[in-house]
């Protein structure tokens, strides 16, 4: 078991990406503070299911003083925390003049400050164990510019680059920073679009631009790249990376004929 022994604070934890990845890692032997952002019962539903002492948590990452608290109770709770894992997100379109100032906060908010709030909360205790593994969910999106997503992909960009800073600030504290950046990825968040008739054109069309011809990854595939970035005998050497994980989506201009 590559993570045996480990505590892994997970944000996010109870969905998505975030759940896969609080199933990995407890497979592999991890002890996972799974955190959602208000339904206790979920991240409790997965803490039970994934076991190793697993517990569930709620925080709002959009408030500092919330994750200072949740990092407190983890730490009195599992003694430790060894690997975070900013998976909490939010994803919806944000058109120009058409953007409601509150709306283009909430994201910010959430996908930026959000992470760099958990970061900030957790960093002290892993610095002063001089070990410590952060990764950030950034987006191919992050990359490749979507119209009308121009504020979620400016959150993205901005993590990649958050991670590549903290990554040279913290090395020399033993701390990993690294980003993995999702393309496509079939999810409870894009079901209704992945299931839809109407738009089974748009996701015909998207096979077209996608180099490998599928145009969904899987949430477990981005579990096993996080797992690769976590474990010590894969992850040691790795600091800074963005890992881009989008079926070739980003590699450059690719229309199927």
């Amino acid at each position: 078991m590559e993570l045996r022994n480990k505590v892994a604070l997970i944000s996010g934890g109870s969905s998505g990406i975030g759940e896969a990845i609080s199933r990995k890692f407890a497979s592999e032997g991890a002890t996972c503070a799974v955190i959602a952002s208000s339904k206790i019962r979920k991240a409790n539903k997965v803490a039970k299911e994934i076991k190793r002492r697993s517990k569930g948590y709620v925080c709002d990452v959009t408030k500092p003083k919330d994750c200072e608290a949740t990092v407190t109770k983890v730490l009195k709770n599992h003694g430790k925390i060894d690997i975070l894992v900013n998976a909490a997100g939010v994803f919806y379109p944000t058109p120009t003049g058409d953007t409601k100032p509150a709306d283009m906060n909430r994201m910010v908010d959430i996908n930026l400050k959000g992470q760099w709030n958990m970061i900030n909360a957790v960093s002290p205790h892993m610095v002063s164990r001089k070990q410590g593994n952060i990764i950030n969910m950034a987006s191919v999106a992050g990359m490749v510019a979507l119209p009308a997503y121009g504020v979620y992909c400016a959150t993205k960009a901005g993590i990649i680059m958050l991670t590549k800073c903290l990554a040279v600030e913290l090395s020399r504290s033993g701390i990993h920073v690294n980003s993995i950046s999702p393309g496509n990825t079939a999810s409870p968040m894009n079901e209704d679009i992945r299931t839809d008739p109407e738009l089974k054109p748009v996701l015909d069309f998207m096979d077209m631009l996608t180099p490998s011809g599928r145009t969904y990854s899987t949430v477990e595939e981005m579990a096993n790249a996080a797992l690769f970035l976590a474990s010590p005998k894969t992850g040691n050497p790795i600091y800074g990376a963005n890992f881009t994980l989008d079926e070739g989506f980003a590699a450059g201009l690719f229309i199927a004929n």
